[in-house]
């Protein structure tokens, strides 16, 4: 019998926590400074893995292209008037978004 590597178990369990929200129900998530942008470029699930395991190297190489950021003022703005929906997922103590498609 075939046994899951950790990184799949990983990817199961954030999966699960992984939703659709309206934006205006992470405001305070944003007022704190811990929501994080992921562009659509990338997986969110990657993301928050490579996160989770401290992944430093692969972190700093995606802030530095522009791809995972803090949440912007203006961002913020744009979604809460647009009543945006966003996909959400906890990785401790930030909460990552990306657009919803």
């Amino acid at each position: 019998m075939a046994t899951l590597a950790q990184q799949d178990i990983d990817r199961i369990n954030l999966n699960l926590e992984t939703s659709r929200i309206a934006w205006k129900e992470l405001q305070r998530f944003f007022a704190s400074g811990v929501a994080i942008f992921v562009n659509e470029k990338l997986d969110l699930i990657d993301v928050a893995i490579q996160i989770s395991r401290d992944n430093q190297a692969q972190v700093l190489q995606w802030m530095e292209a522009g791809q995972v950021t803090r949440v912007t003022d203006a961002q913020a703005l744009a979604w809460y008037e647009a009543d945006a929906e966003v996909w959400a997922v906890v990785v401790r103590p930030y909460v990552l978004v990306q657009v919803a498609a």
